[in-house]
C-alpha cells in the first residue's frame, strides 16, 4: 500500500511517499526558518501563507521523486494536530480534497504518535515494549509504547517544551534562531560544570518536566552578570544544555526502569542533539537499556512519519471524513 503522506503543523511543508508503512519512497520537506528567523520565532499568520504557496510544489516533488503516478496512490495521511491551526488547514484541507478526489481513504494524524512513528521507520527499530520520548519546540512528552497504536502518556511538560527553551534562551544570547542547533554548537566549546543552573525533577516518581524555571535562572544571570564575549554566552549555552540534557536523561532512564523496559527511543527535533543521544546512551547503558534515535532528517517534523502512523491508522479503519476539522492542542 502506498501512502501520501503531508505535514503542515508549524514551518514545514512536507510531503512523503512511503510503502507499507516502513519504506520511504521520497520524503520532501520546504522550509520556512530563513524567514521566521527574522522574528526570533514562528509567525503563524507568515506560516500559513507560506503553506499555501509551498503545498502543492512539494507534493508534486514528492510523488515524481518516489518514481510513481497519482494513480498508484492508495491512501493520504495529513497531520490533523496538534500545531498551528491555520498552518494545519493547508495541509489537511489539501489533502481532503486530494483524497476525495481520488476516492481513497484519509487519516488525519495525530503529530505526536508520528513522532513516535519516525522511531519505526529506522532501519533496526526498537521492538515493543518501549520508552518513547518527543522532545521539540512544542512537546516534551514520555510514554510507554506497547504496540502499534497504544501510547500511553506517562508524563509531559507543564510549562515550556525543552526545544522552546532552547530558543527563548537562543533569544536572550543574541544568538538566533532556531536555538538548538546553534546552542548546541556553542556548548561543545565550553565545559558545562562551570555555571550551576538547576535541574527541575518535581515530585519524586513524576515523569513530568518544568523548564520555566530553569529558562528563568538563565535570565537571572544575564541579568546580574555583564555578558559581552563570545566565550561568555559559550559557556551560558553549554551549562544550560547540560542542565536540560540532565533532567531528560534522568527522567527517561527511570520511567525505562519502572516499566521493565530495555529500549529508550527519542524523537522529535531535541532528538537531533548529538550530545543528548551520547550521554542518553552512555547513561542508559549502565541499566542494560539501549537507546534509539531516528536520523537528523527524522527528527524534525516531516511527512514521511505522518504517512507511516496514517498507514496503520488506515489499516486499522480509522479514517476521517469530509466534516472532520484540525485541533491546535491534545491532551494525549
Amino acid at each position: 500500500m502506498i501512502i501520501l503522506g503531508i505535514e503542515s503543523s508549524c514551518d514545514e511543508t512536507a510531503a512523503a511517499v512511503v510503502q507499507n508503512g516502513t519504506r520511504i519512497l521520497s520524503s520532501i520537506i520546504s522550509s520556512q526558518v530563513d524567514t521566521h528567523c527574522r522574528y526570533g520565532g514562528v509567525v503563524p499568520e507568515l506560516a500559513s501563507r507560506m503553506h499555501t504557496e509551498a503545498i502543492l510544489p512539494v507534493v508534486d516533488e514528492a510523488v515524481q521523486k518516489a518514481g510513481i503516478c497519482l494513480e498508484d496512490i492508495d491512501g493520504v495521511a495529513a497531520t490533523r494536530g496538534p500545531g498551528l491551526i491555520g498552518a494545519l488547514l493547508v495541509g489537511f484541507s489539501f489533502a481532503k480534497a486530494f483524497a476525495w478526489a481520488r476516492q481513497i481513504p484519509l487519516a488525519g494524524v495525530n503529530h505526536l504518535e508520528a513522532h513516535i512513528y519516525s522511531l519505526l521507520l529506522m532501519e533496526e527499530p526498537p521492538a515493543f515494549p518501549f520508552i518513547a520520548l518527543v522532545v521539540s519546540g512544542g512537546h516534551t512528552n514520555i510514554y510507554h509504547v506497547t504496540g502499534p497504536s497504544a501510547f500511553d502518556l506517562m508524563g509531559q511538560t507543564r510549562d515550556d517544551a525543552a526545544g522552546e527553551a532552547f530558543d527563548k534562551v537562543s533569544k536572550m544570547l543574541d544568538l538566533g534562531y532556531p536555538g538548538g542547533p546553534i546552542i548546541e554548537a556553542l556548548a561543545k566549546t565550553k565545559d558545562p560544570g562551570h555555571i550551576n543552573f538547576p535541574r527541575t525533577l518535581l515530585e519524586k516518581e513524576s515523569f513530568d518536566f518544568s523548564f520555566s524555571g530553569l529558562k528563568s535562572s538563565v535570565a537571572r544571570y544575564l541579568h546580574d552578570h555583564k555578558i559581552t564575549s563570545p566565550e561568555d554566552k559559550a559557556q551560558i549555552a553549554s551549562s544550560f544544555q547540560a542542565a536540560v540534557i540532565d533532567v531528560l536523561t534522568c527522567k527517561l532512564v527511570h520511567a525505562a526502569k519502572v516499566k521493565g523496559c530495555s529500549r529508550i527511543g527519542i524523537s522529535g527535533g531535541v532528538a537531533a542533539n548529538q550530545t543528548f543521544v551520547a550521554q542518553l546512551s552512555m547513561e542508559a547503558s549502565k541499566h542494560g537499556i539501549q537507546v534509539f534515535a531516528p536520523p537528523i532528517d527524522l527528527c524534525g517534523d516531516n511527512a514521511a512519519m505522518i504517512a507511516a502512523r496514517g498507514f496503520t491508522m488506515i489499516q486499522e479503519g480509522r479514517l476521517c471524513d469530509l466534516d472532520h476539522d484540525v485541533f491546535s492542542r491534545t491532551k494525549f
